[in-house]
């Protein structure tokens, strides 16, 4: 590997699989303490006098936070300088995880999870960006591949270890957990990583051209995003387009989303770079991982809330059913390394992971309410055995035909549209779901007559018990059937990615 041909190489005289690891361990921190924080909001509630529905606070504060800096991160690695940035995003995400430890009301630990989603937001772009601009275009899988393992290895420990935690020590542990691993990742960075000379001059090119900042992007950035998060997470809770809150941040969002487009393709120094779209590799890219954040993500939510609610697992148990799935996809994920570019080109492994995953989502709309556990681990593994054919050939792929120079933004906007398609997929299916229950509920109710056997004798409140969970039944089959018609369409679109050219180095991107 020449290190004349990867000028923004983040490795120096390291080996960057050495620094594929040390950036990787930030990740693994980040998407833990997500996992981790689900699993412990009732206690947290409990502990600190806040309702259930006032809790979910802690969740949205997070979530907002993450979705304003997800896009700009890339600008701000420039502008900062990339070791500089993620150093200070893990120091923030650590030193804030520790204060949510010691939090003692509701709105301290809001102001600290708003800055722990600041300094989360900025992690996985970089660390994108850093492995794209370390490794050879023929190489560059296998290294996605290893920072794929992180991200799927932590929800799979994340539920188990924050329940042991919880109940074995108490909830200030999921957060004072990542104490060590921030201080280890700290320690790594500081000595391995290195910003290149590359980097630095385009660093010191952009602060003698003046650092003319785009505040007017920023706060459509802000408002927009910032917005759309709100929206999605509160929609449910807050009735729907009946909430004037709701209303309120449609038309923010989506009137602040329009103008920061227009204004940031002619902006000299955009903060959310929009005009990486004209790259055709990147743009289809981008729709493909959003469709991967709104079938798989919102799937993963589908299946445990499914075993949850219908079929009397607890939260651990719901939990488990994931566990072969994450042992399947860590298997698989260096397969898929291995495999993209160099026997498969990313069009064909993305188009039959797609049609992979519509036919396990037909599998998931198969089940009833006998489905055993074996039953719903199937379904699972089914639907994540696809997941490294679809996140490593995309992220290998978005970035074959964007300038070296721009791979922090690139990896900024591809962050962002799988956590938007994650999103949006959530918030869709729980309204759906709501709504359709009601629908196959009243269409069961009509055939309870008593031609049809039920006479005065039927135990009214144990009949209409069993009408609801079939309903529920029902409409958990539909929205599977509708993410499985999702990933379908996209099938196609997938023929569009370029080839991933044998032998290429960085330099040819």
């Amino acid at each position: 590997m020449e290190r004349e041909e990867l000028p923004y190489s983040a490795a120096g005289p390291n080996s960057p699989w050495l620094i594929a690891v040390a950036v990787s361990i930030a990740t693994f921190m980040e998407v833990l303490d997500t996992t981790i924080a689900n699993v412990a909001l009732r206690h947290i509630a409990g502990s600190l006098a806040a309702s259930q529905d006032q809790s979910t606070y802690i969740l949205t504060s997070y979530l907002v936070s993450n979705a304003i800096i997800v896009p700009i991160s890339g600008w701000l690695s420039t502008m900062i300088g990339r070791k500089r940035f993620y150093m200070s995003c893990v120091a923030i995400f650590t030193a804030s995880s520790v204060m949510c430890a010691t939090s003692t009301s509701l709105w301290q630990i809001i102001v600290w999870r708003i800055l722990q989603g600041i300094g989360g937001g900025g992690l996985a772009p970089v660390e994108q960006s850093i492995f794209a601009d370390s490794f050879p275009l023929r190489l560059r899988p296998q290294a996605f591949a290893l920072y794929g393992l992180t991200i799927v290895m932590a929800p799979v420990v994340g539920p188990v270890l924050g329940g042991w935690l919880t109940d074995a020590f108490s909830w200030h542990w999921v957060f004072l957990i990542n104490l060590p691993f921030g201080c280890l990742s700290l320690l790594l960075v500081w000595l391995l990583v290195y910003d290149s000379p590359a980097l630095q001059r385009d660093r010191a090119a952009m602060l003698k051209r003046g650092l003319n900042i785009d505040y007017f992007g920023f706060a459509l950035v802000v408002l927009g995003f910032g917005a759309l998060q709100i929206l999605l997470d509160r929609f449910e809770r807050e009735d729907g387009f009946g909430s004037p809150l709701i209303n309120g941040c449609a038309i923010v969002s989506g009137v602040s989303l329009v103008i920061l487009v227009a204004w940031e393709l002619y902006h000299p120094q955009p903060v959310m770079n929009v005009r990486l779209f004209r790259y055709r590799s990147f743009a289809v890219s981008c729709v493909l991982m959003f469709a991967v954040g709104f079938t798989l993500i919102t799937a993963t939510q589908l299946l445990p809330q499914m075993a949850q609610s219908l079929m009397g697992y607890d939260a651990t148990t719901a939990g488990l059913t994931l566990g072969m799935a994450g042992v399947v996809t860590i298997v698989l994920m260096p397969l898929s390394g291995v495999l993209t570019g160099r026997v498969f080109q990313p069009r064909v492994l993305v188009c039959a992971a797609f049609a992979g995953t519509a036919y396990a989502m037909w599998y998931a709309s198969r089940l009833d309410l006998t489905a055993s556990f074996s039953n719903l681990s199937t379904s699972r593994v089914l639907q994540a055995m696809w997941l490294p054919f679809l996140f490593i050939p995309i992220s290998s792929a978005s970035l074959v035909q964007v300038p070296p120079a721009r791979s922090g933004d690139a990896a900024a906007i591809l962050n962002l549209m799988r956590n938007l398609g994650g999103s949006i997929g959530v918030s869709f299916i729980t309204n759906l779901l709501a709504w359709r229950t009601q629908f196959h509920q009243s269409r069961l109710v009509e055939h309870i007559t008593p031609y049809n056997g039920f006479g005065h004798g039927t135990n009214v409140p144990a009949l209409m018990q069993r009408v609801t969970a079939q309903a529920s039944m029902m409409t958990y089959d539909d929205l599977f059937i509708i993410l499985g018609v999702a990933a379908a369409a996209v099938v196609p679109l997938a023929l569009l990615l370029p080839k991933l050219p044998k032998g290429a180095v960085a330099a040819g991107h």
